[in-house]
């Protein structure tokens, strides 16, 4: 006898889309504060241009990251999601609990092989990947070291993220939310007791990554059970549902992981500058931010909704669906983006600015956000509109653009970096590539009409265009005359018997006055109105 698909019951209800990508990013909002606290104290601890311990602790954590977003978050999340969703929705809770274990299986037994072979020749493909090392043994040793401690995490981050996936298939999105919360606290209780300089603190955060791994895959599984999935460990077998998520995923696994592919360019050009790799990783923490509570929250929730709706032929819930993502996402990503490009150095000051992290780290580094920040709405449409092609099954087309904008990013890097624009030139090339990669994906979809956006959407992306300008206007003239209230603010603290935090507390209060700003705009061009938000409300009960 068939089950009922847990789906009918668990998602689509009270609240939908806007609901379980609200509860992802408030649970992804929690990690990313714990994930600022991290690097605020491990970028004291390591500092960026002064010794290679930051250069090389940072290509530590992203290798096994980018190999993690192109093999398991990047493919599974455009292949196993909307097979097992699905599967679920079709074939009942039994048929697609199988074709998880048989998946599970399937992608560690990879995974770990992976892990292995990049064991044994780190070296080489530490000079391949990181050519800039060369010139300094030091750095290069100790990059070789720690990257070879930190692979591990791979494998584990491999089953965190298809566990993730089976409770996002099932409507539950508050542990796929929160698991990456581990990592955020296993380091920072592993760095924090490490005072024994700039060398040991990285040995201390890089032991933590394979730790917090292991932790973020079990708490997956836990919640996996706890939510009555009936998920195995068993031998990997190539059955005919996998086989055809490989299938899918090979291609899924370049189109969705584009940003990444770019990513191992940029590196591979900022090794060539001391602290260039500490700087773009600075950087990259803050422009993920949007990207992380935003577009990956309401991609995820996005893709099962979206693949039952093609899986039923609902065309009215096809277009509802997009349009509804695509308003909620621009309008918490516009006005990201503009406090990104209005106040960069303020921002990077404010919180990564102390000990061994020095001024010009932190000039460097505001140079490198302020070019990321005209990407970010394209990076977080890239994740709306690719769910559009993922539910249809249809990879290749993705995979196509993702190439496309690989080579625009490769052309425009290697160019702005030599032409002097150094590391800033090469996130100007990653935002560009972003913009690339988007408006194919658009183009295409507006010219098989599967999906353009109604007149109401873009009315009301408009305004929210014009509330963003609002805000970045503000926090820029704020930024600008930031003496003029830090200095009576620090001489307050320093009645009080302290020397810190003034910066912190200005850029809190700046944060605050652009975002009321931005509300007020939003509400005054109706691109928001009281009663959606008392319907949200409503819902939300």
């Amino acid at each position: 006898m068939v089950q009922p698909p847990a789906s009918a019951t668990t998602s689509g209800k009270g609240g939908g889309m806007m609901r379980s990508s609200a509860i992802f990013s408030g649970m992804t909002l929690i990690s990313r504060l714990a994930g600022f606290a991290r690097d605020t104290v491990i970028t004291g601890y390591l500092g960026a241009s002064i010794g290679p311990a930051g250069d090389a602790y940072y290509t530590a954590l992203n290798f096994p990251n980018l190999f993690r977003r192109i093999f398991a978050e990047g493919a599974f999340a455009a292949a196993f999601v909307p097979a097992y969703a699905r599967t679920l929705e079709t074939e009942g809770q039994e048929a697609a609990d199988r074709v998880a274990t048989d998946a599970l299986a399937v992608i560690a037994a990879i995974t770990v092989a992976l892990t292995i072979l990049a064991q044994l020749t780190m070296p080489w493909i530490m000079t391949v990947m990181n050519s800039g090392f060369l010139d300094d043994p030091v750095r290069f040793k100790l990059a070789v070291v720690l990257t070879q401690i930190t692979m591990p995490y791979l494998p584990c981050m491999a089953v965190a993220a298809l566990l993730s996936g089976v409770l996002n298939a099932r409507g539950r999105f508050i542990v796929s939310g929160a698991y990456p919360i581990l990592l955020n606290l296993i380091m920072l209780a592993a760095v924090i007791p490490a005072t024994g300089g700039p060398i040991q603190a990285a040995y201390a955060a890089s032991w933590a990554v394979g730790i917090a791994g292991v932790a973020q895959a079990g708490l997956c599984w836990w919640a996996v059970r706890k939510a009555g999935a009936n998920v195995r460990l068993s031998m990997p077998r190539l059955t005919g549902p996998v086989k055809a998520i490989i299938i899918t995923a090979i291609p899924a696994a370049i189109g969705n992981s584009a940003t990444q592919i770019n990513v191992f360019i940029s590196q591979n050009l900022s090794s060539w500058v001391d602290g260039g790799r500490s700087w773009l990783s600075t950087a990259d923490r803050l422009y993920q931010l949007p990207l992380g509570l935003v577009g990956v929250a309401i991609g995820i929730a996005l893709l099962p909704r979206l693949s039952r709706a093609v899986a039923s032929e609902d065309k009215g819930q096809q277009q509802s669906s997009m349009d509804e993502a695509m308003i909620l996402s621009m309008a918490l990503t516009l006005p990201a983006a503009a406090a990104l490009m209005a106040m960069p150095y303020f921002l990077i000051d404010a919180l990564f600015t102390r000990a061994a992290f020095l001024e010009v780290d932190a000039r460097a580094t505001a140079g490198i956000l302020l070019q990321f920040g005209w990407g970010v709405p394209a990076f977080v449409l890239i994740r709306i509109l690719s769910p559009a092609y993922f539910a249809r099954r249809d990879t290749r087309s993705p995979m196509t653009f993702a190439l496309v904008s690989v080579a625009v990013n490769a052309v425009l890097a290697i160019g702005l970096f030599n032409l002097g624009m150094g590391v800033a030139g090469i996130a100007a090339a990653v935002s560009a590539s972003a913009w690339v990669n988007a408006l194919l994906l658009a183009g295409r979809l507006w010219r098989r009409d599967l999906y353009r956006p109604g007149a109401a959407a873009i009315s009301r992306l408009a305004r929210i265009l014009l509330a963003s300008a609002g805000l970045g206007a503000v926090v820029a003239a704020a930024s600008w005359a930031r003496p003029v209230y830090e200095a009576p603010i620090a001489e307050l603290l320093a009645g009080i018997g302290s020397s810190h935090g003034a910066k912190e507390i200005s850029l809190l209060l700046v944060t605050g006055l652009g975002g009321l700003v931005y509300v007020g705009l939003a509400f005054a061009t109706r691109a928001v109105t009281i009663g959606e938000v008392r319907g949200l409300l409503r819902r939300g009960r």
